[in-house]
């Protein structure tokens, strides 16, 4: 938003704006820094971990432009929001309901599968990356769970 075209735009909006953006900005330069090091480490395991770091910034970075976008779209009534408002209350609530059903199910066995998984390979954890790259599909699989309670929540 230019100064020009925030007229309708609250200050609340305008600051909220000026955070995503100046974030946006910070992400930028922190996946140029991640990318610079992945480039330049002679450790193979390094530059793996790194990557898997660099595709978590490139979301996040999707995701603070997205917001920006919807804020932006949704202050100065320009269009549709990147981000959908919640609809759930306008379309077949039971069909999300129970699709939300069974996919909260398969979520909770694959974190029962992760923890399981994380136990067995407990003893490879100072040896391999296994251990760890469990760990963090055990928080995915919660962000998951975190994400489908949110719709049920909502419908």
């Amino acid at each position: 938003m230019t100064d020009e075209s925030t007229a309708g735009a609250s200050v609340w909006e305008r600051e909220l704006y000026a955070h995503l953006t100046n974030h946006i900005e910070a992400e930028r330069d922190l996946l140029e820094q991640y990318s610079a090091i992945a480039e330049t480490t002679q450790s193979e395991a390094f530059r793996y971990l790194v990557g898997l770091l660099i595709e978590d910034e490139i979301r996040h970075h999707r995701i603070f432009a997205e917001m920006a976008k919807s804020l932006e779209a949704t202050a100065l009534f320009t269009g549709d929001p990147a981000i959908p408002y919640l609809d759930f209350h306008r379309v077949d609530g039971e069909s999300i309901r129970a699709a939300t059903k069974d996919l909260l199910e398969s979520e909770r066995d694959d974190a029962r599968e992760c923890k399981r998984l994380h136990r067995e390979l407990r003893d490879l954890k100072d040896t391999t990356l296994w251990d760890l790259l469990i760990d963090l599909m055990e928080r995915d699989t919660a962000k998951h769970i975190a994400i489908l309670r949110f719709v049920e929540d909502h419908t």
